[in-house]
């Protein structure tokens, strides 16, 4: 792609990927502008999401209107909630604090005059340097724990953190907001079993009558508005094989 980018929390999980992809280029020369920058942790206090999230988001976009410039905002599927097939029309229900600030900062990013706005709303980003919860699962599956997740029957969207700086370059430049994924939704259990594969050890689970409700839940992407200009170009056992690469140091 031939426009130039700057793009804000380059040295992120999402951002690393991006910048290797793009050519940076100072804030006054660039052509559209990637938000990336952004705190999730949970100990964030609500000043620091608002501050970080929201208003340092305004004030760049405020910056790119100004410019002339695109501005991409990567906001997050669970702006919509925590269980549910989602598409951009659905409405927002945000849980928790991290989800609120990014739903905030969407309104306000909307009423800025003359921003040329695109909103990215990805389910969980996985990849190489992933951390968290993914992580914490590729690790239980790596040392062959057992995992009580066989009985679960759920549908998770996921997206490969490739695929979704590859939707960046794609929809950077255009107006709308963008629910964006991997494809296919896959249960608990067939994740496990392919990251399984991807590591070369196979999951080991079983069933158990209480599952957690953060691990039984479905939360599915419609994404096929985006697929209007833009197919991810890594299939997600490509995604899985990738990170289970960077994982074993191989």
């Amino acid at each position: 792609m031939g426009m130039k980018l700057y793009v804000t929390g380059a040295s992120g999980f999402i951002g690393t990927a991006l910048s290797k992809a793009v050519e940076a280029v100072p804030f006054e020369k660039a052509e559209a502008i990637v938000h990336l920058a952004g705190i999730a942790h949970r100990r964030a206090s609500g000043e620091e999401l608002q501050r970080v999230n929201v208003d340092l988001a305004v004030e760049t976009a405020r910056k790119a209107a100004a410019n002339g410039a695109a501005f991409l905002f990567m906001s997050t599927i669970k702006v919509h909630g925590e269980q549910g097939r989602f598409s951009e029309q659905s409405p927002l229900r945000p849980e928790d604090p991290y989800a609120e600030s990014k739903a905030r900062a969407e309104e306000a990013l909307r009423a800025i005059p003359a921003l040329r706005l695109a909103i990215l709303r990805p389910p969980l980003v996985y990849g190489p340097g992933v951390k968290a919860n993914f992580l914490a699962l590729i690790r239980a599956i790596a040392r062959g724990l057992p995992l009580p997740l066989a009985g679960v029957r759920n549908r998770r969207s996921y997206v490969y953190v490739g695929n979704l700086v590859d939707a960046v370059l794609a929809t950077v430049g255009k107006e709308g907001t963008f629910l964006v994924s991997d494809g296919k939704a896959l249960s608990t259990p067939q994740l496990c079993r392919a990251i399984g594969t991807a590591l070369g050890r196979p999951a080991r689970l079983f069933a158990f009558p209480f599952v957690p409700r953060k691990l039984s839940a479905s939360l599915e992407v419609d994404d096929s508005l985006i697929r209007t200009h833009w197919q991810p170009p890594f299939p997600m056992e490509a995604g899985l094989h990738k990170t289970a690469d960077w994982f074993l140091g191989r």
